[in-house]
């Protein structure tokens, strides 16, 4: 038998090719997040901020003022809008934003899909996550089940049908709505949290995965 050789060492190019891609990996998805983030509040910040100008500081917008105005006035509005709850006054102010042409589909649409999103009252959630082909029989992509059907668009269709919101990725809040036949949806046992991790990660994250172990970890901690 001949002596096995000894393990050949990556040459130096391999080692700072092996550096630079761990130095990647490790940097570019926290700048990725610190610029969107910045951006992110840096626009909150611009809302009011642009209006809160002091005559000591020559009328210069101060940083991070807009950002806690703005937060503030959320408090204010959530706790009203607690006290009030559906109340004769909330109602009031839904119907006279929905009646007005334009304005009303606006409204409406961005409030229902804010509930869904940021809410779990029956009725208005995502309700369950499933799996539709498309766009092609053979392609299978994450849907969530959405409101209830008229029973005389399912007359109209000929076949009981669901409806399913199909996200994009990454961003979860634009997507397509289908009307599916239910014998063509795959129902998942996954959360609507687990489903939407799926979608913003581009599928790296998946349900018992480490990553989601990790991330539940530091949720319980």
């Amino acid at each position: 038998m001949t002596p096995s050789s000894p393990a050949k060492r990556p040459s130096v190019f391999g080692r700072v090719r092996t550096y630079l891609l761990t130095g990647l990996l490790v940097i570019a998805p926290t700048a990725v997040t610190v610029f969107v983030l910045y951006r992110l509040l840096n626009w909150v910040d611009n809302l009011l901020g642009r209006y809160l100008r002091f005559e000591f500081v020559d009328y210069h917008r101060i940083p991070g003022l807009g950002l806690l105005a703005t937060l503030l006035v959320l408090l204010i509005v959530g706790f009203v809008a607690s006290l009030i709850g559906q109340g004769p006054l909330a109602r009031l102010w839904d119907q006279m934003l929905s009646r007005i042409p334009g304005v009303g589909l606006v409204y409406g649409s961005t409030k229902s899909l804010g509930e869904a999103f940021l809410t779990q009252r029956e009725g208005q959630a995502f309700r369950k996550v499933v799996l539709v082909q498309w766009p092609h029989p053979g392609i299978w992509r994450i849907g969530f089940v959405t409101g209830h059907v008229d029973a005389k668009l399912k007359e109209r269709l000929g076949e009981d049908v669901t409806c399913v919101f199909v996200p994009h990725t990454p961003n979860p809040a634009s997507g397509f709505v289908h009307y599916l036949p239910k014998r063509d949806v795959v129902y998942l046992d996954w959360t609507v949290e687990d489903g939407l991790r799926v979608v913003v990660s581009g599928g790296v994250v998946q349900p018992g995965s480490a990553d989601e172990a990790l991330a539940e970890a530091a949720k319980k901690k």
